[in-house]
Parts: C-alpha cells; structure tokens; sequence
C-alpha cells in the first residue's frame, strides 16, 4: 500500500495541481490495494485539508519531514532503557534514566541526514530568518 501511497505524494509537488494530486488519491481508492484497504482512501480524503497544506513546501523539506527513521531509532532506544527498569520512585530518577541513553546516542550520531544540505537550504528559503542555516 505503500507504493500506491507514494503515487500520491510524489504527484504532488509544486508542478502539480491539486486536482491532479485528487486524481491520483482517486487512482489509489480505485487500484486493487485501495480496494483491499479501504479505510485508507476516505481518511486521506477526511483529512484533505491538512494533507494538502503539507504540499505547499519544496520536495527536499517533504522529504526530511516523512524521513523518520532517525525519530524511530531514538523512540527504541528510549523504549529499551524505560522497559528494562520498569518503575520510578520519582521524576529525577526517571529524567536521569532518559538522560544517559541519550547522550550515549549523540555520540553515535556523526553523519546528517541523507540530502540535508538541500533541505537545510530550502528550509532557509521558506522559513527565513526562523531558521538558522547549518552545516
């Protein structure tokens, strides 16, 4: 289903108009996964209004926002450290548990996001002075 989702996504772009991105969200409901799924179809059409907006930014900020493999790995590593102690006799020993895995993590986090050099430039465009160009 994912496939067929990405048909969606990828047609809309700044080229395209939002009659061809609902064409394309039609095309999904229509294909044989989109009937297979079809809670899938009227939820993106629900939220229509929401999703559109997400549109309106260049493909490599797009890109950077649906990329979450980063955003999941921390989630595991946070998970792990919580599940192995199970309870907290207070907040400070449970920030401190949260605390270690942490900066245990930054280390290991030496490359940027694949394609953030484009991104961090058009996020410099769209934000403006809200954003801080990095390196």
């Amino acid at each position: 289903m994912a496939k067929e989702l990405k048909t969606i996504y990828r047609t809309a772009d700044a080229t395209a108009t939002a009659t061809a991105t609902a064409a394309a969200l039609q095309e999904c409901e229509d294909s044989p996964l989109g009937q297979k799924y079809a809670a899938i179809g009227p939820l993106w059409c629900r939220q229509w209004p929401q999703v559109i907006l997400f549109y309106a930014y260049p493909q490599e900020v797009r890109k950077m926002n649906y990329t979450t493999n980063a955003i999941e790995s921390l989630n595991s590593t946070l998970r792990r450290a919580v599940r192995a102690r199970g309870h907290f006799p207070n907040d400070e020993a449970a920030t401190k548990l949260i605390w270690l895995p942490l900066c245990e993590l930054a280390k290991k986090w030496k490359m940027p996001a694949r394609k953030w050099s484009a991104a961090n430039a058009q996020f410099a465009v769209v934000f403006g002075d809200r954003f801080q160009v990095s390196q």
